[in-house]
């Protein structure tokens, strides 16, 4: 045993936030909430969430990998703020996608209950499916 082995012995996982003993907010294995994270700790838990969202998106969407970086770096964005599976609502546009018709699909993106929730997103996401470039 080591001291990492030993700690998630003595705390437990818990994969939702529950209080502590001592009142805390907590998460995962003994993670006080109320002390929050650091940057550099957010930006690992971004990369392992968004490497999961890569690996879910190539095995719904079949041409995912076909795409061009940015194109795919659209759909996992959304994917992100929407969960993969509000993203696969997007039939149209992912239809579009898979089509080569960025344009219609850039339109069907800024056409939804999406686009007026995060508009400054979708416009900025919308451009980049369709120019193809990062923005």
């Amino acid at each position: 045993m080591n001291t990492i082995e030993q700690i998630k012995k003595h705390e437990g996982f818990k994969s939702k936030p529950y209080l502590c003993t001592a009142g805390r907010q907590t998460i995962g294995y003994g993670l006080n909430l109320d002390a929050g994270i650091t940057e550099e700790e957010a930006e690992v838990i971004l990369s392992m969430r968004v490497e999961g969202i890569r690996k879910r998106l190539a095995n719904a969407i079949p041409w995912y990998a076909n795409l061009t970086a940015p194109r795919q770096g659209v759909l996992v964005n959304m994917a992100y703020n929407l969960g993969v599976t509000g993203l696969m609502g997007f039939a149209k546009t992912l239809t579009h996608i898979r089509s080569g018709d960025y344009n219609t699909a850039s339109d069907e993106m800024l056409d939804s209950l999406w686009a007026r929730q995060v508009p400054t997103r979708a416009a900025e996401l919308a451009l980049q499916m369709q120019t193809g470039e990062w923005q």
